[in-house]
């Protein structure tokens, strides 16, 4: 669906609406990037791997970028795990867990299976009492040391401990009482900016629109949370995808999703707890690639915005 089509789909529908409308048609401006193919995607992961020595610096890409790769995959020898060298990784935040275990398994040597296992054990993991068991939202970004003879629970133990200090440093917990919410909430308003926010100094403004649309019962309408659940990556979920029974489809059901939608780093975490003061109710990516972002709080401000999309995109 092309956004004439769906600007047209919105305005008709606002004639039948008593509040403004949701955020889905206006937050998200589909974009045609260029995909790149080979052994750079590594599957359907969007990860890469870079090996550099003994050293190896695992990137995620986030949803909004899944077909881009940055440098390029060199094969990881087939050695056992006592066998391999020790390895420094660093996970980009945004990255959701699938991403994560593909790109652990590939470092390690160790099936993806064992971190799959290793993560359903909250309780060993040290994940807080409000995580609901889940490690999804709680293996925090971050730069660590692996040894090679770690096994999947203490590497992924070691990402719920960095969480727990960044907690303690937002003041997570105490924050999201004051705002109202519970901490599993904050996270997952959390996740949803850091997969929207094509810069750091954007995250307030859009945590603040997503509370916008929350105290006015709207839906979120968010491409990135209809993926997840459908266990896709890309820019634009389909006209298809958005009629998705599932959970996390903000199309369809109101509130937030039922968790986080990947592990978000601390500015998205402050965001959440702190958003900017404002109106805004809509946002336009008007440039991806430089991560351009403008804000509306009207309908008529949103078309003047995506005409200043289609105009610079040649669209129109």
């Amino acid at each position: 669906m092309n956004i004439e089509n769906l600007l047209r789909e919105t305005l008709n529908d606002m004639a039948d609406e008593e509040q403004p409308p949701a955020p889905g048609r206006f937050l998200q401006v589909r974009e045609r990037r260029p995909r790149r193919r080979g052994l750079a995607l590594m599957a359907a992961s969007a990860v890469a791997a870079l090996a550099v020595g003994s050293t190896l610096v695992v990137q995620g890409m986030s949803s909004r970028t899944p077909g881009d790769v940055a440098g390029h995959q060199n094969d990881v020898p087939s050695l056992a795990p006592e066998h391999r060298p020790a390895a420094t990784m660093t996970v980009v935040a945004g990255m959701r867990l699938s991403q994560l275990f593909k790109a652990l398994s590939s470092l390690t040597g160790r099936p993806v299976a064992e971190f799959e296992k290793a993560a359903k054990d909250g309780t060993a993991l040290g994940l807080p009492s409000y995580a609901k068991g889940a490690l999804e939202g709680f293996a925090f970004p971050g730069t660590y040391e692996l040894s090679p003879t770690m096994s999947p629970g203490e590497i992924l133990r070691a990402m719920v401990a960095r969480f727990g200090d960044a907690a303690e440093d937002t003041n997570l917990v105490d924050g999201a009482r004051r705002a109202g919410r519970t901490p599993l909430e904050i996270l997952t308003i959390a996740s949803l900016v850091q997969a929207e926010a094509g810069k750091h100094e954007d995250m307030p403004k859009i945590a603040r629109v997503i509370y916008n649309r929350l105290n006015r019962k709207m839906r979120l309408q968010l491409h990135s949370t209809v993926l997840y659940g459908l266990g896709k990556y890309g820019v634009s979920a389909a006209l298809e995808d958005l009629k998705s029974p599932s959970p996390y489809n903000t199309y369809r059901r109101l509130g937030l999703p039922p968790a986080p939608i990947g592990n978000p780093g601390d500015d998205a975490i402050r965001a959440a707890l702190k958003p900017a003061s404002g109106p805004w109710l809509f946002y336009v990516k008007i440039d991806p690639k430089t991560g351009i972002m403008k804000f509306a709080d009207s309908p008529g401000e949103y078309t003047k915005l995506v005409e200043e999309h289609d105009k610079k995109h040649g669209t129109r």
